[in-house]
């Protein structure tokens, strides 16, 4: 067989274009297929007994990961029929309608005040200690010299009225950066708010506008007075981020 008999009847670049869209479509089906390890399976609520939605393709199989400080973690979760009770009811039968909250709305856990069921342990530092504390608890940490200082300065709401007065600032060992402000609101409790939120003028005096003077006593709360879970950071942040939509009857209405 002469040199390059083979290779003379075939089209070298054609077939490696063909070899590239298959390794696409292979590797668009495995990236879909494992972005389903997480929100799944899903549940087609108009199914009566209620029954799971895949889709194309089909959830991987469950997979366990070692986590960094203990404990592993399988994903996707095992499927139990039934869903979290939520303070809120559906607007209509469709899919897709609005909820409307039911009692507080800004602890319904439903449009910018929802949360994901995060684990119900502090965050770590690389060596297992509480990532975000307050102050009082690692004094290496404190304010700039040119900073003002909230700690003692009342906490405005949106309506201008006092929710609280800064007790203490609690900080981020692992960025260097102060995440919340632990507020002693008016009916005794301390609640924090997170810094993202806040605006701290010249004279260390805090305005939130999210939420109302009256809305902080209502802040979710901590299980330890000095560590904050993960997922006591997202019902925190839910509230707040609830707040901006549901603090007043005028934010949940149009644009002009």
């Amino acid at each position: 067989m002469s040199a390059g008999a083979i290779t003379s009847s075939i089209d070298i670049a054609q077939v490696a274009i063909w070899l590239f869209w298959f390794f696409f479509a292979a590797l668009i089906y495995y990236l879909h297929r494992e972005d389903k390890r997480e929100g799944y399976p899903l549940e087609d609520k108009n199914a009566s007994p209620l029954s799971l939605v895949e889709g194309f393709p089909a959830m991987p199989a469950p997979k366990t990961y070692l986590l960094a400080h203990g404990g592993t973690l399988s994903v996707p979760r095992e499927w139990t029929p039934g869903r979290p009770a939520l303070s809120a009811r559906e607007s209509g039968p469709q899919d897709g309608d609005p909820i409307i909250p039911v009692g507080n709305p800004l602890l319904a856990g439903v449009g910018p005040g929802a949360w994901a069921d995060r684990s119900d342990t502090p965050d770590l530092t690389l060596d297992g200690r509480p990532k975000i504390v307050p102050l009082r608890v690692d004094p290496e940490f404190g304010v700039v010299g040119e900073d003002p200082d909230p700690r003692g300065k009342p906490v405005l709401g949106a309506d201008g009225e006092a929710g609280g007065t800064v007790v203490d600032l609690w900080v981020d060992r692992s960025e260097y950066i102060f995440r919340y402000l632990e507020v002693e609101a008016g009916n005794g409790r301390r609640v924090l708010v997170p810094m993202t939120f806040c605006r701290i003028a010249g004279d260390g005096t805090v305005r939130v506008r999210a939420v109302l003077g009256r809305h902080f006593a209502d802040v979710p709360g901590l299980r330890h007075p000095d560590t904050i879970t993960l997922l006591e950071e997202d019902k925190v942040a839910a509230y707040f981020g609830a707040g901006t939509l549901y603090a007043t009857p005028d934010r949940q209405e149009p644009f002009m």
